[in-house]
């Protein structure tokens, strides 16, 4: 839910006002005499700009656990007179510059309980009588060294309970009216970089530090895990400057090429790495710009960094791009620096004058041309035209075989003459007649005969004298008459 005008104009009804012609109002508007508005425990998403434009007099604005995911700059540039301003408990991920413009008497910020991740130089730079900010309970791991600037009468700083691994000396000096520090529940690393914490707690942060806060614990090295600050000796906070490697050190690219180069760096702490163009003396010479991986700008005149390893990433090469280029690496332990040479091919630098190749011929052969077209596929496309091929091989195959076991069935069929030999099952059990033989072959394709029991031994007899069928038992041949009908009887 947003907080606008409209809805802001129903809350304004239930709200005290002055007569139109009071002291310090103007007669064209209404002055509404509302110092304190509770608006926490809502689910505000968006104060839109001048929503809060006619709580002129408001001293205390409580917006605390809603769902405020950003703060758009000027937003309570209306509320010049406003004392205290509540926004724990949002989802604010980060603070633009010029967000508390016009807060010049605001004397409480609470900021604890939402997503910050980074303080910005100059994040509260309107804010001069600010006496505490409360900032525990985030996601902190960065704060520049002009953050805090402009925080002169600063007297509490609560940065407990986030992810700081450093803190600058830079980064404090701006409070001189600092009473209260909390410092502690942050993985810090234990480095060189922490040498002036130490001494600073010893000495002047006796008064600024309670003794649950003077327990600045070490998460990092490993060696002095678990350790306090005030406990390790300044021996054993140690750095190691960085190391920077290039490979190669020297690059020649094409037009219109993307180009990406690694700076790969080593030290500890983890090195800051900045890729930057060294400019060239001459006249009339554009810029040159460059992105790192994380879409940081790089070059041209801004700085990119990146923890460990950074890749300068050029898109669409020209002219231009060509020159020397330089990564460093940054510690607290020092900086180093190595060269690199971009190269750019200039003999392609205009392809569309060039002259077309003549089309080929209808006999040549296009092998590189589909083999370009299949390449510009994508993966998915390429694999199941390559299971289509497959599939289609696999069917052809198959027909192949099928025509060789027909081609062999049917030599099989024709048996060359002469070479068929006939084949006779056992017999010696009884007489038989061709009629009992079946024509059969063998698995070679040679003739046999096999004896058919259940066929009748002896030819029947004509057909007009069915009657006279039967058994006859003893008939001598030559007698007329049908001849007896008999069935083997042998198994």
């Amino acid at each position: 839910m947003a907080l606008g005008t409209s809805a802001l104009l129903l809350l304004l009804l239930l709200l005290p006002r002055f007569p139109p012609h009071a002291a310090g109002c103007p007669a064209a508007c209404r002055c509404y005499s509302a110092t304190t508005l509770f608006l926490q425990d809502n689910i505000i998403a968006r104060i839109e700009p001048g929503a809060l434009a006619p709580l002129a007099a408001l001293r205390r604005l409580y917006l605390h656990n809603n769902s405020l995911r950003a703060l758009e700059p000027g937003a309570f540039r209306a509320q010049p007179r406003l004392l205290e301003l509540a926004l724990t408990g949002n989802r604010l991920r980060g603070l633009r510059s010029g967000v508390f413009a016009g807060l010049a008497q605001l004397r409480v910020l609470y900021l604890a309980g939402n997503h910050l991740a980074r303080l910005l130089d100059f994040t509260f730079l309107h804010l001069p009588r600010l006496q505490e900010l409360h900032l525990q309970e985030n996601n902190i791991e960065l704060l520049e060294d002009q953050a805090l600037a402009g925080l002169s009468s600063l007297a509490l700083l609560d940065l407990s309970r986030n992810q700081l691994g450093t803190i600058s000396q830079e980064a404090l000096q701006p409070l001189a009216s600092l009473q209260v520090l909390r410092l502690t529940e942050n993985p810090w690393r234990c480095d060189c970089a922490l040498h002036w914490l130490g001494t600073w707690i010893k000495q002047d942060g006796q008064r600024l530090l309670s003794s649950m806060d003077k327990k600045i614990m070490c998460a990092e090295p490993p060696r002095l895990a678990l350790q306090n600050l005030l406990d390790v000796s300044h021996s054993s906070l140690i750095c190691i400057p960085p190391s920077v490697h290039v490979h190669p050190l020297e690059l020649t690219a094409n037009l219109g090429e993307d180009l990406r180069v690694a700076c790969q760096a080593s030290g500890y702490p983890q090195p800051l790495v900045t890729w930057r163009k060294v400019s060239q003396p001459r006249e009339g010479q554009s810029q040159d710009q460059a992105q790192l991986e994380d879409g940081s700008p790089g070059l041209g005149g801004h700085a990119a960094s990146d923890m460990g390893s950074g890749m300068l990433f050029l898109t669409n090469i020209t002219l231009a791009h060509a020159g020397k280029y330089e990564c460093e690496a940054s510690n607290a332990g020092g900086a180093a620096r190595v060269p690199f040479q971009l190269l750019v091919n200039a003999s392609r630098q205009q392809p569309k004058q060039q002259a077309l190749p003549p089309p080929p011929a209808a006999s040549e052969p296009r092998h590189e041309a589909g083999s370009m077209a299949f390449r510009a596929l994508g993966l998915v496309t390429q694999t199941a035209v390559a299971a289509a091929i497959a599939l289609l091989a696999l069917t052809a195959l198959l027909l192949a075989a099928m025509i060789c076991r027909r081609r062999r069935r049917r030599k099989k069929a024709r048996a060359p003459p002469g070479e068929g030999a006939l084949f006779v099952n056992d017999y010696s059990d009884g007489p038989c007649t061709f009629a009992q033989l079946e024509e059969l072959r063998d698995d070679r394709g040679h003739e046999m005969f096999v004896i058919d029991r259940s066929k009748l031994l002896f030819a029947e007899g004509p057909a007009e004298a069915p009657a006279a069928r039967g058994p006859v038992e003893g008939a001598a041949p030559g007698l007329s008459g049908p001849p007896p009908v008999a069935y083997e009887l042998c198994a």
